[in-house]
């Protein structure tokens, strides 16, 4: 779509920006195509969040997990949602699409826009079954079986869902209850993905889309993409009490360049006039900013402050050249939710050692594959897992995958290399170990976000006289913390020499 010819036109690339690094693949041009076929012609930067949330890696998996859109009201939200909702409906064959809102109506509006798009084109009007809309049930299926679900997050209206996409509009409204009531349903589709849509973040009520944030943050301050997350933020850098009337690194709220900045639509659906005359009634109370500038509230999470290590400690660990040398060894490990895994490595570097997390991922089913391909190309000394936590359900996986035989049905096959399983006593040394060497300053990292936001929402968990790694809060994720921290431990370890051990 373009706009009228002399017209100020927004910006269509986010000022914060992040995505995972690793795909092979779009689906974004077909969704796009998709879209016009129903009657939506969408703006070039819905057309790039499209390009970069179906991006796909070479196994298939979405490469980002999660998908978050923040930017100000009326700039076409909406149609983005219903473009991603086609093309899981009629292009990816997606079984179950939850659409939620903080409240009913919006899900409800959201309902009669998409089904006013499908019912208008015949080629999609004859795949559908039936249209329910009543006091039960809000929905649309398709003659194949993919169901289209419309819900209200109040109220936990979406526990028992399992759907393999799930839109969360009006995510400035969206806290830890509704992500703990989510995230486990998920843990059961094989390639999930997740949306969150919203504007600038309204203080307490802005939970996970302030988490998201800051995982962006840092994955921009680090260099380091997020490895399972897109995240899109159109908004302005607003001054502060300490700028001069002449600054210039900070965004005025009366330039029209600020307005382009933060309304990717100006000039599509959005007319400078109407931004003049926000601004002329809202004066400066704050809400212009929040609402047309993308200027937010964020609450600052206390699985944010860094209660076992000292963020400033960890930091200055951080080498962008470093790098693991021999010997390596691989660690894994799983949220309890099996909602993610992690793969981490240790090796020599400098007469320490360095750590890094080499994969983060949504599901299981990709794991076994990559564990094979890193030890083939590595050699490890040997992997280890944690034979009491929740990894423990992956023990059969990875040793499939490091048969030297695929086809080795023996009790103790010949693996491409050792599988330690840690008991809760080395998970212990290894804690202690980990701890050790990065406040003795004898480790180093290459800052990357997910392995900080681990550290970020770690606490301490008693076990006996010692005590292990866990998580604050049900939303953090520490599983690449808890592979880095085995993953230096196992180089170490005591491995067998010759075969591989009973694992059973």
């Amino acid at each position: 779509m373009t706009a009228p010819p002399d017209v100020v036109t927004g910006v269509q690339v986010p000022r914060l920006f992040t995505a995972p690094a690793t795909f092979l693949s779009s689906s974004g041009q077909e969704a796009v195509e998709l879209a016009a076929m129903a009657g939506l012609e969408l703006f070039p930067w819905q057309k790039h969040v499209l390009d970069v949330g179906l991006r796909e890696r070479a196994d298939g998996s979405w490469a980002a997990f999660e998908v978050a859109v923040n930017l100000p009201r009326q700039n076409g939200k909406g149609g983005l949602i219903e473009a991603r909702e086609l093309a899981g409906l009629f292009l990816l064959d997606e079984q179950l699409i939850i659409h939620s809102a903080h409240e009913f109506k919006t899900s409800k509006v959201a309902f009669q826009r998409i089904e006013a798009l499908i019912l208008g084109c015949p080629d999609l009007r004859k795949r559908v079954l039936r249209v329910r809309n009543n006091t039960n049930e809000t929905s649309i299926t398709l003659v194949t079986g993919q169901v289209l679900q419309f819900l209200a997050r109040s109220g936990g209206s979406g526990r028992g869902f399992t759907g393999d996409c799930n839109i969360m509009d009006e995510a400035m409204i969206l806290g830890d209850d509704a992500m703990g009531a989510l995230m486990p349903t998920m843990s059961a589709v094989e390639n999930p993905q997740l949306y969150y849509l919203g504007s600038a973040g309204i203080g307490p009520q802005s939970v996970q889309l302030g988490r998201l944030r800051r995982r962006a943050l840092a994955a921009v301050e680090s260099g380091v993409p997020d490895p399972s997350m897109a995240y899109f933020e159109w908004s302005v850098d607003p001054h502060v009490d300490e700028c001069g009337p002449s600054c210039t690194e900070h965004d005025d709220a009366d330039d029209l360049a600020s307005w382009a900045k933060s309304n990717p639509s100006l000039g599509y659906l959005i007319s400078p006039e109407f931004i003049r005359n926000e601004r002329a009634s809202l004066g400066s109370s704050g809400i212009f900013e929040r609402e047309r500038l993308g200027v937010g509230a964020y609450p600052s999470d206390t699985a944010d402050t860094w209660q076992v290590l000292g963020e400033d400690v960890w930091r200055a660990l951080a080498a962008a050249e470093s790098s693991p040398g021999d010997p390596v060894a691989f660690a894994v490990d799983m949220t309890p939710e099996r909602s993610h895994v992690a793969i981490s490595v240790a090796g020599l570097w400098r007469g320490g050692t360095h750590v890094e997390v080499v994969d983060h991922r949504p599901g299981t089913g990709w794991f076994k594959d990559r564990a094979r391909e890193l030890t083939k190309r590595w050699g490890p000394r040997c992997w280890v897992i944690d034979s009491g936590g929740p990894a423990a359900a992956l023990i059969g996986d990875l040793v499939d995958a490091l048969k030297v035989d695929p086809e080795d049905t023996s009790d103790e096959p010949q693996l491409l290399a050792p599988v330690v399983q840690a008991k809760a006593r080395d998970v212990v040394v290894a804690t202690g170990q980990f701890y050790d060497a990065v406040t003795e300053q004898n480790l180093s990292h290459l800052d990357q976000a997910p392995l900080a936001a681990a550290l970020a929402g770690a606490q301490k968990r008693p076990l006996g006289d010692a005590w292990a790694w866990a998580r604050r809060i049900v939303s953090v994720d520490i599983s690449p913390l808890v592979a880095v921290t085995l993953a230096r431990w196992g180089l170490g370890a005591e491995v067998e020499e010759e075969g591989a051990p009973n694992l059973w």
